[in-house]
């Protein structure tokens, strides 16, 4: 493509102007859901429930009031909260000023928390009452503390107050006729999201307006959803913006129903009461589900929609939540990557296959999102796409609008991540024939056995189809003779504490090559971040001091 300016009439007469060209930002969806539907229900929360027209007020007062404190473009506003309607009120009130939201892992601990509100420069912190304990803790650390306003949930579990002021009241102090204009610019921050890291300080993702907008657009596309969707939070909204679907469901008129705590009891009981069409969450929350005892489960009204990424959900999970009535949709992406950026899009074809064939192709992380630019697996030193085979190993590369601006006052993390012109994942998978992309492993959890590369996902999905076996998540050990072996840490349901480590051998034997088999299990819960991710560097410390 040539860099010379055209001079083609097509291009030189044919201007931007307020008549045709505005920046795009997913705020305008609030404002549109509460002018077309402004009596349908926007948020429930608790015995609290809220019409579009009143969510869109209460975001406009929260904008106001926040001016009125001296926030304005720029500034970084922080939020430590769970799913509770501030939360989600946050997601345009922030934005709406200009201000960029930054939503904080309510499982952090304290000296995370100080260093990531200092980091982002947070001018004022939302803080859910129940967690005043690591917020004071995190304040003291600070020689510049934000503005705490308090979140007074009525389920809270305790904790106090230790802010200037009650999120109620603070509202109170808005106008909620505030007008708030949209970016100049589609290019400046919405958002900032800090990274998992296991190691080190976490790095700050920082996501922009036009980003937020395409991706909310993109998650209603390739998930089908229909107007008016009841959709409950089993998804932390602290984690990449709730996959930006607190924007998605503006679009649609949907209907948000907060969820403080992830249970399976609440998650069968919201279903059941207030008709839940769709939910999103990691694989753990389908484990939840799955085995809920019999005063938790109900059996389901209608058919629900799951939208599930994180660790790649081995089939028998899925094969078993399609027979409980639950419509399972695989995504996979990045906190880079505004959450979702792939998604196994489903074929006609495999309703034809068994049920356990349709579940192994939907474990499949699959193609890019309809506004993802470039999706490829690649070999990192050479920069080519690996062959369509389904076999050869490549890093997953990922370019384009839903790509993050970059980490936060990190230029050479942002240098390394985008080199060659593609977001380096740190994934390993392969490409299948049809172009769907199967994630193998994290770059470093490839098992290297006797100069044979190991994919732990392959074993724990092996592991899955054994009855006994409730979670599993397997390591690399080391090994004097092989450099590495593969170790499995395996729960077991409560039912088959008998089972034993020569068991759990000998069924991998029936089901993989002798070279893949695990050499040691390891019995007992599996640590877990809070999005259900395993603590896979625990359990790598453990192996390794076995």
């Amino acid at each position: 493509m040539s860099a010379e300016p055209s001079t083609h009439p097509f291009e030189t007469d044919l201007d931007r102007t307020a008549a045709n060209f505005t920046p795009l930002t997913p705020l305008t969806f609030l404002e549109r859901a509460a002018a077309v539907y402004p009596d349908h229900p926007s948020v429930i929360d608790g015995e609290r429930r809220f019409a579009w027209v009143e969510t869109y007020a209460r975001c406009r007062r929260l904008a106001s009031a926040l001016a009125g404190r001296g926030v304005g473009l720029g500034d970084c506003v922080a939020v430590f909260a769970p799913n509770v309607r501030a939360i989600y009120e946050a997601s345009f009130g922030v934005p709406m000023l200009g201000a960029v939201l930054n939503t904080i892992n309510i499982r952090l601990d304290a000296a995370t928390v100080a260093f990531i509100l200092e980091h982002g420069g947070a001018k004022v912190l939302l803080a859910d009452r129940e967690f005043s304990p690591v917020i004071s803790d995190a304040l003291s650390r600070m020689d510049t503390p934000p503005l705490v306003i308090d979140i007074d949930d009525p389920l809270a579990q305790g904790g106090e107050r230790v802010g200037a002021i009650e999120y109620e009241a603070f509202l109170a102090e808005g106008d909620p006729a505030f007008a708030w204009s949209g970016p100049d610019d589609e290019w400046r921050a919405i958002s900032l999201n800090y990274t998992s890291g296991t190691t080190g300080n976490p790095k700050g993702v920082v996501y922009h307006h036009r980003g937020a907008y395409l991706n909310a657009l993109s998650n209603i596309v390739g998930w089908n959803v229909a107007h008016h969707p009841v959709y409950l939070w089993t998804l932390p909204m602290f984690h990449c913006n709730g996959w930006c679907f607190p924007w998605s469901l503006a679009a649609v008129g949907g209907t948000s129903v907060c969820m403080r705590r992830v249970e399976a009891g609440a998650i069968y009981r919201a279903i059941d009461e207030e008709g839940v069409t769709h939910m999103c969450g990691a694989p753990v929350v389908l484990g939840m589900l799955l085995n809920a005892g019999d005063d938790a489960h109900r059996p389901l009204p209608h058919p629900v929609h799951v939208m599930t990424a994180a660790a790649p959900p081995p089939a028998a999970v899925l094969e078993r939540m399609e027979q409980e009535g639950f419509r399972v949709t695989h995504v996979y992406g990045l906190t880079e990557t505004y959450g979702p950026a792939v998604i196994c899009a489903w074929k006609n074809e495999w309703n034809d296959l068994p049920m356990a064939k349709q579940a192994e192709r939907n474990s499949r992380q699959g193609v890019r999102y309809h506004v993802l630019d470039g999706l490829e697996v690649m070999d990192p030193e050479t920069m080519t796409p690996v062959p369509r085979d389904g076999e050869t190993l490549g890093e997953v590369m990922f370019r384009g609008n839903i790509v993050m601006k970059g980490y936060l006052k990190n230029p050479a993390a942002t240098g390394e991540a985008f080199a060659s012109g593609w977001f380096h994942s740190g994934d390993i998978g392969v490409v299948h024939p049809d172009g769907y992309v199967q994630l193998k492993d994290r770059s470093k959890d490839i098992i290297i056995s006797g100069g044979e590369n190991i994919s732990s996902i392959e074993i724990e999905d092996a592991l899955y189809r054994h009855p006994a076996v409730l979670e599993a998540a397997v390591v690399a050990r080391p090994d004097e003779k092989w450099g590495e072996t593969p170790c499995a840490f395996v729960t077991l349901r409560p039912e088959s504490s008998a089972v034993t480590e020569g068991d759990i051998i000998a069924f991998c034997r029936e089901n993989m090559a002798r070279f893949k088999v695990p050499r040691t299990v390891v019995f007992g819960p599996l640590p877990k971040t809070s999005t259900g991710k395993v603590q896979k560097f625990r359990l790598r410390e453990h192996a390794a001091a076995l």
